[in-house]
């Protein structure tokens, strides 16, 4: 968060723009992105991510408002995509050594976790993805003040729960089942929490539905036949870039024409 602050701060500066951290907008990034890293990850990795995200994923393109990409996931994105061993070690909640997280369990030695461990976050993984109690508070508490619509998580879920109970039908000693799949990873966090981020997702109704599906289908995809266990993060950066395509193909017509 202090990095996001002083990343914004000094570039605006740079710019000779004005200065407005009130927003909470360069708060929120650094939050988000801490969120999405292991309670592991070094401190100097995690604030040149922020600085990424905040330059490379905001400020670039125009500031608050102008930019494509989530801020924080492109941070993210970043950091895998330069530290791959350490974005991918997590540490066990009960006694602090290296572990496994249910996605990596399952995907590469066929592990389930249950689904009562899944609920309450005693598990491996990234800060913000494993309590799913806590994320449906902080999401009941989102629609409840009116800051997201349920379109886009409903659609985003509802399409991983289907696509996975389809194969998981099909041959469940291979593909997990739905509810391991809705529980496990980022699918909440990333649901609620990003990808209904009203810059980079679509501003009408029928698109918001449109985008979460496609979120939905492309996190599906990854985890059942690609090479990594996790693609939400994935998910979310990709339909971003198809935001503006959603919005002019959904655009309700005018009244009388």
């Amino acid at each position: 968060i202090i990095t996001s602050i002083i990343s914004e701060f000094v570039y605006l500066k740079l710019r000779r723009k004005k200065v407005d951290l009130l927003d909470g907008s360069a708060f929120l990034t650094g939050l988000l992105l801490a969120l999405c890293l292991p309670p592991n990850f070094p401190l100097w990795a995690t604030s040149l991510g922020s600085f990424f995200g905040i330059i490379f994923g905001k400020q670039l393109f125009g500031g608050l408002g102008q930019n494509i990409f989530n801020p924080a996931l492109t941070g993210r994105v970043f950091l895998a995509a330069s530290f791959p061993k350490l974005i991918s070690t997590f540490i066990s909640p009960v006694d602090g050594t290296t572990s496994a997280t249910p996605l990596n369990a399952w995907k590469f030695s066929k592990v389930i976790t249950s689904k009562k461990l899944l609920f309450t976050g005693f598990i491996g993984g990234c800060i913000g993805e494993t309590s799913k109690i806590l994320l449906l508070l902080g999401a009941i508490y989102l629609l409840l003040k009116g800051h997201i619509t349920l379109r886009i998580p409903l659609s985003f879920i509802i399409t991983v729960f289907i696509i996975t109970g389809i194969f998981h039908l099909i041959n469940p000693s291979i593909y997990a089942s739905p509810l391991f799949h809705i529980l496990s990873g980022g699918l909440i966090l990333g649901s609620f929490f990003m990808a209904t981020d009203p810059v980079t997702s679509p501003v009408t109704k029928r698109g918001r539905v449109v985008f979460g599906i496609g979120c939905g289908l492309i996190t599906s995809i990854i985890r059942l036949f690609g090479g990594l266990p996790e693609g939400v993060m994935h998910s979310i950066i990709i339909m971003n870039a198809f935001t503006p395509l959603i919005n002019r193909i959904t655009r309700p017509r005018r009244f009388g024409t």
